[in-house]
């Protein structure tokens, strides 16, 4: 009896292997981990912006509406409740997250216009950080792309398909952009330039030649 379980435990073991079965395992895992990295470095990135927009207005306090937006940009993105499974959540996550790297870019924009600021130690060991985290998303974003893709493939292809529908299996959402370039590069996080004095007015124009007299 003891012989005929253990023949019976072995063929099965050696029936879901060759189905699949322990693929699609490996592979769900795998996705979850991916996912778990992308929404702690996302959370990594929501925990600087109080400091950075601290700092940021303590020498630019004039520039409220690009503050409050980071800010809002901010609540909005880690009030999102995700689900990873679910198409529709997963895309909301992103445009919350879309939001809040557009604040921050305008955000950024406004620092060029302050040299104080662009030199302050807090705000550059902020900025290290901010770009660290940044290139950070973009490694773990693609990582879990790739992940979803391959469990996605696993689930599609015969005979796997199959096992796929008796255990539950289903593809799952993926990110979406519109240009896929989007995100193997991170947004620039770069103050080292030197812009443009402020409020320095445009060149003026050359004035045409008179009329040749006739």
């Amino acid at each position: 009896m003891h012989m005929l379980k253990v023949a019976a435990i072995t063929v099965a073991s050696l029936f879901l292997s060759a189905c699949g079965y322990n693929t699609l395992q490996v592979q769900d895992e795998a996705v979850k981990s991916a996912w778990s990295e992308v929404v702690n470095q996302y959370q990594r990135r929501a925990d600087l912006i109080p400091n950075l927009v601290a700092t940021v207005k303590g020498f630019a306090a004039q520039e409220q509406a690009v503050l409050v937006g980071v800010t809002e940009a901010r609540a909005r993105a880690t009030q999102v409740n995700v689900d990873a499974n679910n198409p529709e959540s997963l895309k909301q996550f992103q445009a919350a997250q879309g939001e809040l790297s557009s604040a921050l870019s305008r955000l950024m924009v406004v620092v060029e216009r302050y040299p104080e600021l662009k030199s302050d130690q807090n705000f550059r060991d902020l900025q290290a950080q901010l770009e660290g985290t940044e290139n950070r998303i973009t490694v773990a974003r693609n990582r879990y792309i790739q992940a979803v893709q391959d469990f996605n493939v696993t689930v599609r292809r015969f005979p796997t398909n199959l096992t796929a529908m008796v255990f539950g299996y289903d593809v799952k959402p993926n990110f979406t952009v519109e240009n896929e370039a989007a995100i193997a590069t991170p947004p620039t996080v770069d103050f080292s330039s030197t812009p443009a004095p402020a409020g320095q007015p445009p060149a003026a124009a050359e004035p045409a030649p008179a009329p040749a007299g006739g």
